[in-house]
């Protein structure tokens, strides 16, 4: 799978099987993206290099990085310091984003009053581990 920012300055491969995809509606996760939710997919870090360009890190809370694009902003990877073999990598980066559907929502707890949670998907209050 290839994906990368809005004005193309970094682009990726991410290979090997998702281990996860889901919603995120937490307060942090609409800062960085600027919108009411932040789909993702979870993958081996192993799977995924940068192939132009290089993003920006940014500390967004104790122990996660996010990176995105120094030129446009857009979000592309969140990664844990506790969990170095995964990378969160933002869905709609993908060049198809439609080849990775949700199958959860997460922190739901936090959505916006106004953020209507429709469909099957598992919605979690917090973290899938909570």
């Amino acid at each position: 799978m290839e994906g990368g920012c809005l004005c193309g300055a970094v682009r990726y491969i991410a290979e090997g099987e998702p281990i996860s995809s889901g919603i995120c509606h937490c307060a942090t996760c609409r800062r960085a993206a600027s919108a009411p939710r932040l789909p993702f997919f979870g993958l081996p870090s192993a799977g995924f290099r940068y192939t132009r360009g290089a993003p920006v890190d940014y500390a967004s809370s104790p122990g996660v990085t996010r990176s995105f694009c120094g030129r446009c902003g857009s979000p592309l990877t969140y990664r844990r310091d506790d969990t170095p073999d995964e990378l969160d990598v933002m869905t709609v980066s993908l060049d198809n984003p439609n080849t990775i559907p949700p199958t959860f929502h997460v922190w739901t707890s936090e959505a916006l009053d106004w953020d209507r949670l429709t469909g099957d998907l598992t919605s979690y209050l917090r973290s899938r581990n909570d």
